[in-house]
């Protein structure tokens, strides 16, 4: 039976190596210094690692990364940020897409399949048509650009609904449309710019370094122009 249970042990752990392993890579990377300095530079692209979805979730089709919605999980970068600039844009292409990032992740998946950190929500505006509760539609606030820690970590939301952050605006575009995330991550603290403006953020997360992670939630979701800045 002890020998068993090793065989078991040793094929699960198995299992979890081989699922932390590079996909591709996608976006760019590049340090805010020389980008102050004025020199003409070229970003580092940016590695990709399955963390707990499946190979064919995701294609890079030229400049666009397409991930297919299925089985829910998520993908990281290969290396953590603390203090950085996240650039990215996305759009959903079914009614009602759910998706997101999350940033300062572990990226070990808890029990629904989605890792700790703060996720900054991307879910197609028809969410809410397709979500009432007890007759009542939820607010659109919440599919535009929530900002809410998960997995046990705390935040301190700017505009509260509940423990998360909703914008004060929503600039969301639906099905079929480019939207421009900015999320500026400093020290526990975010701020993030839709479609070129600000409207919302969190503060004092009990978590501020980590992986980037970008999330599959049941529906196909495109992404392109992502550009990680590191700050001092």
């Amino acid at each position: 039976m002890k020998q068993l249970v090793q065989i078991i042990f040793l094929v699960f752990i198995a299992g979890v190596v081989t699922a932390q392993k590079p996909l591709f890579k996608f976006g760019e990377e590049v340090v805010f210094e020389k980008i102050a300095s004025g020199q003409k530079i070229k970003g580092k692209s940016v590695q990709w690692i399955q963390v707990n979805t499946q190979d064919s979730t995701w294609i890079v089709k030229e400049k666009e990364l397409v991930c297919k919605g299925l089985p829910i999980g998520v993908i990281r970068s290969e290396k953590q940020y603390e203090n950085f600039i996240l650039h990215i844009e996305w759009k959903h292409m079914e009614a009602g897409g759910n998706s997101g990032t999350f940033v300062w992740s572990s990226a070990k998946p808890g029990e629904n399949r989605l890792p700790d950190g703060v996720e900054v929500q991307m879910l197609e505006l028809d969410w809410i048509n397709l979500n009432t509760r007890n007759g009542e539609k939820p607010p659109v606030a919440y599919v535009h650009g929530e900002v809410f820690g998960v997995g046990g970590v705390k935040i301190i939301p700017d505009n509260p609904r509940g423990e998360r952050s909703k914008s004060v605006e929503n600039r969301c575009l639906g099905k079929g449309e480019w939207n421009t995330y900015d999320v500026v991550c400093v020290d526990g603290t975010i701020k993030l710019s839709v479609n070129g403006k600000f409207v919302n953020g969190i503060s004092q997360a009990s978590q501020k370094k980590g992986y980037i992670c970008l999330e599959s939630e049941g529906a196909e979701i495109h992404f392109r122009n992502l550009k990680i800045t590191e700050l001092p």
